[in-house]
This record gives C-alpha cells, structure tokens and sequence, in this order.
C-alpha cells in the first residue's frame, strides 16, 4: 500500500482527469489565459465559445458532454445574459465571470441557481475563477449532512448545497443524523438546526464531537433564534462554525467553502508526516501508527497476520561504489516496483529507513506470506537501474514472521528481523520464515 496524493506536478492542486469544461467568454486574452491554467493546473480539456452563436453549436453537438461551464454574462450577441438561461436550460452547472455587477445582476445570477459568481474587478480574478473551478471539482467529492426538522427549511440549504455540487444527505431530527453518520462513513460536514423535538442541535453537536475529532467533521449551527449567546454556545460544544437565519446565500457558501478547506489542508498535512519524502510509500512512524490497530484486528477475530522485513542486498557497496544518487534511484525503482505490486490490497507497505521496507500482511499466515515474498522477491530481481553506461540487477532478501498473539509490536519486528538476518546468512536474494524454518525442523 503505497501513499498516493492526487496533485499535479506544480504542486497547485488536485487534477480531475480528462473532463471537459465549457469557456464562453470573448476576450481573447481570457481565453487564451484560463484555457492554459484550466488544463495545465487541474488536468481539464477546455471547449471555448465566443458567443451565443458558437455556444448554440457547440451544445447541439456535444450536449451533456461538459462536466461545467464558465460564462461571460454578456457578450457581443448575448447583451442582457441569454447566454447564461443557454447553459442553464441545458443542465451544465454553471460559473458566471462577469465584470458587469450590481444588485439587480446578482438577483438575475442568484435566481438560476448558479455554483458561483468570479467578477472580473482586480489583477486576481483568474485566480479566484480557477480556485473556484478546483473547489467545485472537489466538492463532487465532500458528503454535507443537513440536520432540520422543518422541511422548507431543509430545502432550502439542501438546494443552495447542491448547486455547489456538495453530495447531500438529509435528516429531519438529531436521531436520524446520527444513523446517517453510520450510515455514511465520508460525511465531512454537518449542519444542523438548534430547535429539533428529540434533541437539540447544541446536543447533537456535543454527541457528534464525542465521536469525531474537528480535523475529520467540521459542524456549523444554525439557528433563527434571537438568542446571540447560541452562537457561544454551539462553539463551546464543539460546533466549528455559526450562522444566524436569515442568512445571505454566499455567507453560507463561503462558510461551508472554509470548512472544508480546512479539512482538506488537516488532510495533506496528515498526509504529509506519513509520507516518506523519498519514495512517496509510508513511513516508518506511519507504520508503527498503523500496524498494531491492523493486527491487533486481525487477533480480535482470531485470524493471523504476518510481518516482513525487506532490505536490499549490498546497499552499502553499492552507495559505495556508484554514490549515493545512484542508491537513491535503486530505492526509488524499488519502492515503486513494491508499490506496484501491493497497489489495492490491504497489506501495509512502508519504509522504515535506509534500504530497509516493512509490510504488514492482515489475515494472512507465514506459509502464504512467505510465498507472496518470494514471488517479491524475484520480481525485483528481474529489475534492471540504470547507472552511468552499465545496467546495475538488485536484489532483496525478506525475513517473514506471524503474528498469533499479542505482544509489543517491537517484538513482531525483531522477530522478521532475525528472520531477515538467516536469509542474508544463507546466501541473499531469498526468503526466510517461521514456516521455512519449522518445515526444514520436521525434514
């Protein structure tokens, strides 16, 4: 299992593959401009249209192909937005960029339930479009849980939600929110009214923080209420944000926008203190994290585990001779074959440091855990680093234990170590167990 975060190259962002995204705007410059960063920064192709005319004909070919639109409110042939009622009547969720604003085009926006509005007002407008771009990428992904008894009220919040592309789940009383959480295990956001008839929206919050830490729910309360110490209130109990009703539809975005931003930087800087910065696999202190809930599991329902060690065989020289660029390319190749092989399952795969790789093998024995390390270990002996004007073969060897009953996880690791060490006695490039050695004792 090796770590993986889906953000490009640059480092800007998450990528969204090879969706298509639909540009009207005429300003060329714009359009040269957001059609690089659009594809460049977040991976989406880009259909552009300069007018209502191309617009017309681009959807009478491509209907329903583009995953969302961004569009200039007016155009030369588009003066009072017919552009945007276009898009709009053909379903495509919609991001209006427009330098024209004032109340009544906010009302005129607001009214086609649009994901957002970008104005073309400052030196930051192309990156505030291409944030809000990204953002609604993501929320595709962020389940919110609505909490509220009066179902006029819930609609609205659900509407406004779904128009930023959140998934929504609903519940009309804090009893149903709970079983949604258990029945939704990616719920990421809850909001929930404050006057319900089995339980309040304070009680609530304080049942949900008991379970949930605010680096993996965020809870924002929201009330009618004229009382102004609710606000206090819902925050000492755990709530991560207040709105008071009525509230204005962009407040509510921007709130549940930060929360959720907030969530995703918990995330990669949880991701990044496991993450082993040479080979991209988990690290050491990842797997020490991890491995003991794993097979402390797996003995729960009684089932075996197994641990193995990997270590290159002849690092050192190899460091020696070629330096140390050529052995940080060989751990590299490595990890990656490694990572190749275990992408998908359930076993735990890290490096704990220098040439030396840990995984953990959940509900499996030595017999079979020894097997799929030899299958590893010929596979990397087929692998070929290329150093200078010569081709360099690498070989592992693999010292295996089980896991049948609890002790310190130092203990599971000393003994695949030792084991690890008989393998690197008896020749390198093999395999070596509990179950090699108690076969070879009954030989």
């Amino acid at each position: 299992m090796a770590f993986q975060m889906e953000i490009n190259r640059g480092g800007a962002g998450p990528r969204f593959g090879s969706q298509t995204i639909l540009l009207v705007e005429d300003s060329r410059m714009f359009s040269i401009a957001l059609s690089h960063r659009f594809h460049v920064e977040l991976g989406l192709n880009v259909k552009v249209c300069a007018s209502l005319n191309a617009l017309s004909e681009a959807l009478s070919q491509q209907d329903g192909r583009y995953t969302m639109a961004v569009v200039d409110l007016n155009l030369p042939d588009s003066p009072y937005g017919e552009v945007l009622d276009c898009v709009i009547a053909h379903g495509i969720p919609t991001i209006v960029f427009t330098a024209t604003f004032d109340l009544a085009t906010r009302s005129r926006i607001m009214e086609r339930n649009v994901i957002d509005y970008v104005l073309k007002d400052s030196e930051f407008a192309l990156d505030n479009l291409v944030g809000t771009v990204r953002r609604t990428m993501t929320n595709r992904k962020t389940r919110v849980l609505v909490v509220d008894d009066v179902r006029s009220a819930r609609q609205i919040l659900v509407g406004l939600l779904q128009a930023q592309q959140y998934l929504v789940v609903e519940a009309s009383s804090g009893e149903e929110a709970l079983a949604a959480m258990q029945t939704y295990d990616d719920i990421e956001v809850v909001i929930t009214d404050h006057h319900m008839p089995d339980m309040s929206g304070y009680d609530l919050t304080r049942r949900l923080r008991r379970r949930y830490g605010s680096d993996r729910l965020r809870i924002i309360g929201v009330s009618s209420s004229n009382d102004r110490m609710l606000s206090a209130t819902f925050l000492k109990a755990g709530a991560s944000d207040f709105l008071y009703r009525p509230f204005v539809p962009e407040e509510l975005q921007c709130r549940v926008a930060n929360n959720v931003d907030t969530l995703v930087q918990l995330k990669q800087l949880r991701a990044a203190a496991a993450c082993d910065y040479l080979t991209g696999l988990y690290n050491r202190r990842y797997f020490y994290d991890q491995g003991p809930r794993l097979v402390s599991d797996c003995l729960r329902q009684k089932a075996a585990s197994s641990v193995a060690i990997l270590d290159i065989d002849h690092f050192k020289r190899l460091n020696d001779t070629y330096g140390h660029e050529i052995g940080d390319q060989v751990l590299k190749e490595v990890a990656e074959r490694l990572a190749a092989i275990f992408e998908g399952s359930d076993n735990l795969l890290s490096r704990l440091g220098g040439e030396e790789f840990a995984i953990l093998f959940p509900m499996m024995d030595s017999i079979a855990a020894t097997k799929l390390c030899d299958e590893i270990r010929s596979d990397i002996s087929r692998l070929k680093v290329k150093a200078d004007d010569e081709e360099l073969c690498v070989t592992v060897s693999i010292g295996v234990a089980e896991i049948s009953d609890y002790e310190t996880f130092d203990n599971y690791l000393n003994a695949a170590d030792q084991f690890l060490y008989m393998a690197k006695h008896k020749g390198r490039n093999l395999v070596y167990s509990d179950a090699k050695l108690t076969g070879e004792a009954a030989q």
